[in-house]
Formats: structure tokens, C-alpha cells, sequence
């Protein structure tokens, strides 16, 4: 939980439907104590969207060490 929230709030901005988009805003904006509530309530939905969340750094992250080759 101590982990940046970017890539999960991110994942669930621009893969979930209206709902999970408007989590991802809510997650993002959190403070600490509202992220845990967050967390606690939708724990399989924010682990499914953690990994997509992984998934999509690696992207970016590849995507950027290819162009400066």
C-alpha cells in the first residue's frame, strides 16, 4: 500500500469502464487513509488493475529505452 498509486489509478482510467475510471480519479486523489479504505473495499479489482497498471510501465518504460537506441 505504501507503493505510488500512477500506474494502477492510470490502468483504471483508460481500461475500466465509467465506474473503474472515476476509482481511478478517486484513487489518485486520495490521501493515505482514503487509499486504505479504497484498497480494503476492492481488493481484487485493484489487484487485477495493479497488474495491468505493471504492465503498461513496462510499456512506457520499453517503449522509451527503444527510441533512445
Amino acid at each position: 500500500m505504501a507503493a505510488p498509486t500512477y500506474w494502477t489509478a492510470r490502468a483504471l482510467r483508460e481500461q475500466g469502464s465509467r465506474f473503474y475510471r472515476a476509482l481511478g480519479e478517486a484513487l489518485e486523489a486520495a490521501d493515505a487513509t482514503n487509499r486504505r479504505r479504497l484498497y480494503a473495499g476492492w481488493t481484487d479489482e485493484f489487484w487485477d488493475f495493479y497488474g495491468r497498471g505493471l504492465r503498461l510501465a513496462e510499456l512506457e518504460e520499453g517503449g522509451a529505452s527503444r527510441a533512445t537506441e
